[in-house]
């Protein structure tokens, strides 16, 4: 571990909950982890694929393990709730906060798709297949959806925040309620938009358990707990096997309805689980991390956390022409025991060739992440001068959130279908041009913030 690396963590506040960061590092892991195992991959000639659960479908169960976006949800809502709350306590107000608190986000978001748009202009110029560029760019992509709903979150922490400390756990609960409309609707045929909302909703729902956590109505103990994991999972287990959700947490292509797209109450479930299972080991984490090793790569790990999603699909893109289109691995039956021994030289080129991306990339998101994060107890944004947002900043703010919201969203929507079309290359210059645009705004308001301030 590198000494500056080794010095941040030794000089971290005793007030600050490691455990949160280390759960941060948890879950990013086994997203990481379960997305490599999930692909399957073909090539007869041409690139094909499908996940794991089209063949083997003893692997839904297992999916619960995996499918730990609530946790990042959870955290977020915790740390946001702490960073505004320290944020306006000296002197500052909600928008700069999320300008800073965005920063680290857009930043290498933004390297991650110019980066990504070039290499696909230059394949396309050299003569690649449009429908095989346009998939490897549809795969690489699949992470920015967890962004879509995540900088919406952040940009309503505020007010979150303000109806938790007005109604409690009455707020996810009423969330909770609307997930189970749109659900309801989209199980009787009623508009889709209807289920479209849970997209927010049900999101928006652990990030609500993330600020009650740290707003103290979640306790962390065994009493709280407990009955969140029994109950959690006792829900779980009657939505899904009786019920009408599938058992896979994650897209199963043999479902009629998914539980992630858009998230359902069974996920919501399960987030109810994994929260207690949180709160239960919460004094064991921060025990183990007053440790300066451990403590160490946990802060390593959230040093360069969003360039590992960003870029850990990218890896697979990459696998796939190294090892599949050059014949090097074999192509046993999905599922079978050959296939599951030849994960283990999958996952080691995979971990390999993420090592040299996060090499390359993570400077754009230490740049944004400051050693001074884990050193200070207010967190990675400066302290706010007297100043406080004027209308051109809270509009270019709120344009510029928009901006990069609509062009992630434009960007993931497009599926593998009609791909080989000719205007592929201007639907994703379209969409990225479009996020460009928001994050243009963002970095403006953040200059104009810094002279009002």
């Amino acid at each position: 571990m590198s000494a500056p690396l080794r010095r941040v963590a030794e000089r971290t506040p005793p007030g600050r909950d490691r455990h949160i960061d280390l759960l941060r590092a948890v879950a990013i892991v086994l997203v990481v982890l379960g997305h490599w195992l999930a692909v399957v991959v073909t090539y007869r000639g041409r690139i094909g694929g499908d996940t794991v659960l089209a063949f083997v479908p003893w692997a839904r169960p297992l999916t619960w393990l995996f499918q730990v976006m609530p946790v990042f949800f959870l955290v977020g809502g915790f740390a946001g709730a702490a960073s505004l709350g320290s944020y306006r306590r000296r002197g500052g107000d909600a928008i700069g906060w999320f300008l800073c608190r965005t920063d680290r986000l857009i930043r290498p978001t933004t390297a991650f798709l110019l980066a990504l748009g070039g290499a696909a202009l230059i394949a396309l110029l050299l003569g690649a297949d449009p429908a095989t560029v346009g998939m490897g760019v549809w795969l690489a992509c699949l992470p920015l959806w967890f962004l879509i709903a995540y900088v919406t979150v952040v940009l309503l922490t505020p007010v979150l925040l303000a109806l938790h400390r007005r109604a409690g756990l009455a707020v996810p609960a009423v969330f909770a309620v609307a997930v189970a409309f749109g659900d309801a609707a989209r199980l009787l045929g009623g508009p889709g938009v209807i289920g479209a909302a849970n997209y927010l909703l049900a999101w928006a729902a652990v990030y609500q358990l993330g600020i009650a956590w740290r707003e103290g109505a979640l306790s962390a103990r065994p009493r709280v707990a407990v009955p969140m994991i029994v109950s959690g999972l006792a829900a779980l287990v009657l939505l899904t096997v009786p019920g009408p959700y599938p058992v896979s947490m994650v897209t199963d292509p043999g479902a009629r309805l998914q539980n992630t797209s858009p998230p359902t109450l069974a996920l919501l479930a399960l987030a109810v689980a994994q929260t207690g299972v949180a709160l239960l080991l919460h004094e064991r984490g921060g025990r183990m991390l007053r440790r300066t090793r451990p403590w160490t790569v946990v802060v390593a790990a959230n040093s360069v956390i969003m360039t590992v999603f960003l870029w850990h699909m990218t890896a697979v893109v990459i696998a796939v022409l190294a090892l599949y289109v050059t014949g090097l691995l074999p192509q046993p039956p999905p599922g079978s025991a050959a296939w599951l021994l030849l994960r283990v030289p999958w996952l080691a080129f995979l971990t390999a060739t993420l090592a040299v991306l996060v090499a390359v990339f993570a400077r754009f998101e230490r740049r944004a992440f400051k050693r001074r994060a884990f050193e200070r107890r207010g967190g990675p944004c400066p302290a706010p001068g007297p100043g406080r947002a004027g209308a051109s900043t809270l509009a270019a703010t709120v344009a510029g959130a928009g901006l990069v919201v609509a062009g992630l969203l434009g960007t993931a929507l497009t599926g593998t279908e009609g791909l080989s079309a000719p205007r592929l290359p201007v639907h994703f210059a379209v969409f990225f041009a479009v996020y460009f645009a928001g994050a243009a705004l963002l970095w403006a308001a953040r200059s104009w913030h810094r002279r009002v301030a």
